[in-house]
């Protein structure tokens, strides 16, 4: 078990939210659901929480009520080898979703992710400065990365 575990607080829609990342994560485990009994505050029997895991990475599920909202301040990286890695996490995730700049994504229930190359991080410590630059700028005007367009930046002279 890890010492952090990240909650995720729904409206009421945690099993749905489970589901669909289920549905895009190739390596999930959904594990123990914990339901509200007469004490409440939920509905007696309704979902409280879902204990989930994408790729290794473990989560929990709350259904809180509409107290709070996700904002960009808190995302979860996705790290990709290849664009078509890239495309299928942002077609995935970002269906019924909001794109943003920078490989940076709300989806459908407002959680804020980012999709990124592994190309990118490498490009950005090189040392050559001005060749980590040419990526940062690249990237700064993009809204899905491409690693073609990102690398032709970089190599640029």
């Amino acid at each position: 078990m890890q010492n952090i575990t990240p909650m995720l607080w729904f409206d009421n829609n945690a099993e749905e939210a489970v589901d669909f990342y289920a549905s895009i994560f190739p390596q999930t485990k959904i594990g123990k659901v914990l339901r509200y009994s007469e004490a409440g505050p939920g509905p007696t029997g309704s979902v409280m929480t879902i204990a989930f895991e994408l790729n290794g990475q473990e989560f929990v599920a709350l259904n809180g009520g509409p107290i709070y909202k996700f904002t960009p301040a808190v995302s979860f990286v996705v790290h990709c080898e290849t664009q078509d890695e890239i495309d299928a996490y942002w077609e995935k995730l970002s269906a019924g979703g909001t794109p943003n700049v920078c490989g940076w994504l709300q989806d459908k229930f407002g959680l804020s992710w980012q999709i990124v190359p592994n190309a990118l991080l490498r490009m950005i410590e090189d040392s050559d400065r001005d060749r980590a630059n040419r990526a940062i700028q690249a990237m700064l005007k993009m809204t899905k990365l491409d690693i073609s367009a990102l690398q032709a930046a970089y190599d640029a002279a």
